[in-house]
């Protein structure tokens, strides 16, 4: 009777030591480090095979380091602040309009041609009153006033059919014409370069286009009546 309690103890123990033993070790894993992430791990390696891996060690570099030269160039003063700015929004600006190569165009188009009209107005003027670099103003915002009207009535027609940033370097390339004329002619300068704005747009735009196409539509028919005929026509037999 006494032999009985003594196996099942000792089957009961080595039951639950089996047991025992496969459930601490599934909890031994969790208690390392965390693995290394695989962008990380495939950064530090630098296998020349990678090309993201490659690619990715010296942007980050250059780009620590033109961060830096910015960041020590704004400091400097005031204008070199708004300079930096200024060259940082442009970036921006280029790089979210990437894909949209006739909006860039027109926008960078529009910035050029206010700087030239502005530059050309203030010669003007510093040339007939002996003036410096004052301005009066009246013409200046005439021209950035067209330049926006030629950047806007691009974009407002539905179906261009040419291209659009285009049509708006060609209006751009009038208004800096029409402010060399102001130059010589104040008076002259800002409706001039109105009628050539409007110009462009009605001849670039869809309108005009349809327009045409009818009229050429119509006169076809009474062009080909008054051509001549040739000898060997098979209407003539």
């Amino acid at each position: 009777m006494s032999r009985t309690p003594r196996t099942s103890t000792s089957t009961s123990t080595s039951t639950s030591t089996g047991t025992d033993a496969p459930k601490s070790r599934p909890g031994k894993p969790g208690k390392t480090p965390a693995a290394t992430p695989p962008r990380l791990r495939r950064l530090l390696h630098q296998d020349k095979n990678d090309p993201w891996a490659v690619k990715l060690l010296p942007r980050i570099v250059f780009g620590i380091a033109a961060a830096y030269t910015l960041f020590t160039l704004a400091s400097q003063s005031g204008s070199s602040f708004v300079a930096v700015g200024t060259l940082i929004v442009l970036g921006l600006v280029v790089w979210l309009l990437r894909h949209r190569v006739q909006l860039l165009l027109a926008l960078a188009s529009t910035t050029v041609t206010a700087a030239l009209t502005g530059y050309l107005s203030a010669a003007g003027d510093a040339a007939r009153w002996n003036t410096g670099t004052a301005v009066s103003g009246q013409a200046v915002f005439g021209y950035w006033a067209l330049t926006g009207m030629a950047l806007l009535g691009a974009w407002m027609v539905k179906n261009h059919p040419g291209r659009r940033g285009i049509t708006v370097v060609l209006a751009d390339v009038i208004l800096v014409i029409a402010s060399v004329v102001g130059m010589f002619l104040p008076e002259a300068g800002v409706p001039v370069g109105f009628l050539g704005v409007i110009t462009v747009l009605a001849l670039r735009g869809d309108r005009v286009k349809a327009v045409m196409s009818r009229l050429t539509a119509r006169l076809r028919p009474a062009l080909d009546r008054r051509r001549p005929r040739k000898a060997t026509d098979p209407t003539d037999s």
